[in-house]
């Protein structure tokens, strides 16, 4: 058996000091966790490319792609996950959930208090390490 292989882009959106997570709906593979908006490349896009395609249609809002975190490879059961998480803001506009259940802004040091997929634990803790490089400057 061939285990399949994804590769997704997702955004740990900052606003006000909070950071947006959204709760995967009933439907969704993975249902009712929470995770950083994103989704799948397209043949031949980027991934800030992508990211700003999946924020307006997941949340209806423009994304402004800011800086990269570290890449996070995982596997689960049925496929492999190359995940590319960037630290986005939002431009104006108000949020429309097109996919997800709900959204939730919370403070960073709260993150861990969700119930995220696996690969996404990896995005959080650079992420936060990330922040304490921020404060010291």
């Amino acid at each position: 058996m061939t285990i399949r292989s994804i590769r997704v882009a997702c955004a740990v959106i900052e606003d006000d000091g909070r950071v947006l997570a959204a709760q995967r709906s009933e439907k969704m593979n993975m249902p009712l966790k929470w995770e950083f908006p994103g989704g799948k490349l397209h043949e031949g896009e980027s991934a800030e490319e992508c990211l700003v395609r999946e924020i307006y249609e997941e949340l209806g809002v423009r994304a402004v792609v800011g800086r990269p975190l570290p890449p996070v490879f995982h596997r689960y059961v049925d496929f492999d996950i190359e995940l590319l998480p960037f630290v986005c803001t939002l431009e104006e506009g108000e949020i429309t959930l097109a996919e997800h259940r709900a959204i939730a802004r919370v403070a960073p040091d709260e993150l861990g208090e969700f119930d995220w997929p696996e690969a996404d634990i990896p995005v959080i803790a650079s992420y936060l390490e990330s922040l304490k490089g921020e404060r010291k400057s």
